[in-house]
């Protein structure tokens, strides 16, 4: 009786440990899909990009990158995804004047990920209305990838070769062209903007809560001229252009002056990135 009962019980335990080896292996196996595409793209951004920015990663590079970023969710980065505010539906402008006010007063949370002289990755997590004023990216190309939650886009490239005029008190402007006007929600594709084009200008305002997934490429670094400079933006229409610049007619809400200022509404604190940790 007593050998039948020591075998049944072997064969348990042995179920058992075999039960709690398959969840061991599937807990690793979900970590690591999870980290893979961390991994992914950190071994992507360390073959193609410099610190100098030179030579430009190739189209094909790019389109590689972006194939990943593209498949990037919340899960992927151990994000949690906020819950809409109770102003869905009302864009920027909530009916509840109170909470809008507590909800601006709510700061972007900056998550490093990985830095090195080639290359940033972080993300942005936003609250409602929020909003990272208009600023450029000299030199660099960024990639940009929504993760949850609605962002409003608006960004521009200069006119070349420049084109500048003064302000009512001789304060300087240069012209911009509208590159990118549109709300992102996610799940979308990722956005890149270059050096020239793409909006290498841009400013974001959060429609709902929402977070970016950002690669900067080089990173910004001021002795190597990549300073952040932040602008105000006016109406083409807002100053004389009495120095021969022609726009055609119809097209002027296409452009806007641009005058470099200090940002006074941004709000950023810096948080822990609870992610898959970068193998490097």
């Amino acid at each position: 009786m007593f050998p039948k009962f020591q075998k049944a019980s072997d064969k348990l335990r042995m179920l058992l440990q075999n039960r709690a080896n398959f969840s061991a292996f599937r807990s690793y196996t979900s970590m690591a899909r999870k980290s893979s595409k961390v991994q992914a793209l950190y071994e992507l951004c360390q073959n193609m990009f410099t610190p100098s920015g030179s030579p430009p990663p190739s189209s094909a590079a790019i389109n590689k990158l972006c194939s990943v970023l593209d498949t990037m969710s919340p899960a992927d980065v151990s994000l949690k995804e906020e819950n809409l505010d109770d102003d869905r539906g009302h864009g920027f402008f909530g009916l509840d004047q109170l909470s809008r006010v507590a909800r601006w007063a709510q700061p972007i949370t900056y998550l490093d990920i990985y830095e090195c002289d080639s290359f940033t990755m972080c993300i942005f997590c936003f609250p409602t209305s929020s909003v990272i004023p208009l600023h450029d990216h000299p030199g660099m190309t960024v990639f940009s990838k929504v993760l949850y939650g609605s962002l409003h886009v608006r960004a521009y490239d200069w006119v070349e070769p420049a084109q500048e005029s003064k302000g009512p008190n001789y304060f300087p402007v240069r012209l911009a062209k509208l590159a990118v006007d549109k709300v992102l929600t996610a799940p979308c594709g990722t956005s890149v903007l270059y050096p020239r084009n793409g909006g290498n200008l841009h400013y974001f305002t959060a429609v709902t809560p929402c977070a970016v997934l950002d690669i900067l490429t080089p990173p910004y670094r001021e002795d190597a001229g990549r300073k952040c400079t932040y602008y105000r933006d006016y109406p083409y229409t807002a100053f004389a252009t009495g120095n021969g610049i022609k726009i055609e007619d119809g097209k002027e809400e296409e452009y806007a002056w641009l005058a470099e200022t200090e940002p006074d509404n941004l709000y950023m604190r810096t948080g822990n990135y609870k992610g898959p940790t970068i193998q490097v």
